[in-house]
């Protein structure tokens, strides 16, 4: 460690802490190690049989779920929209025609309340800064 408490990049703080693989996972991984085979076999047998946690259990670790992936939208009235509200019922519109998913207007929505967000927050900042300039006595004022 560092003479002001900072810890150094690579270096552990605690050293002398808990070994690796001394946790319970560690613990249940080598139990069950040489009849690991075992139970999967059963877990196999179980899921034939038509038990559907055995069956669940097997195939969350063998196929799991699919993360869904995003695609490109071209909504020309969103782009063309005039303001930040226009361009969300735009999004919204589209999704209750069908022409996009409502998981993909909620995103687009969500984006631009957020570009909202931003947008406020610079106009803030701009009027702050003017602001702070007139109240600001100058040099050569005093």
């Amino acid at each position: 460690m560092k003479a002001n408490n900072q810890f150094i990049k690579g270096q552990s703080g605690n050293p002398q802490g808990r070994p690796k693989g001394s946790g319970l996972s560690a613990q249940l991984r080598a139990a069950i190690e040489q009849d690991a085979p075992s139970i999967i076999k059963a877990m196999i047998e179980q899921a034939k049989a038509g038990d559907m946690q055995a069956a669940k259990a097997l195939l969350d670790r063998v196929l799991p779920a699919l993360k869904p992936e995003s695609q490109a939208i071209h909504l020309p009235e969103l782009v063309a929209a005039p303001t930040l509200a226009d361009k969300a019922k735009a999004a919204i519109d589209a999704a209750g025609a069908g022409d996009i998913a409502p998981s993909a207007a909620s995103d687009m929505v969500s984006a631009i309340a957020g570009l909202a967000k931003i947008i406020e927050t610079t106009e803030l900042q701009k009027r702050l800064e003017a602001l702070e300039l007139l109240l600001t006595p100058k040099k050569d004022e005093k």
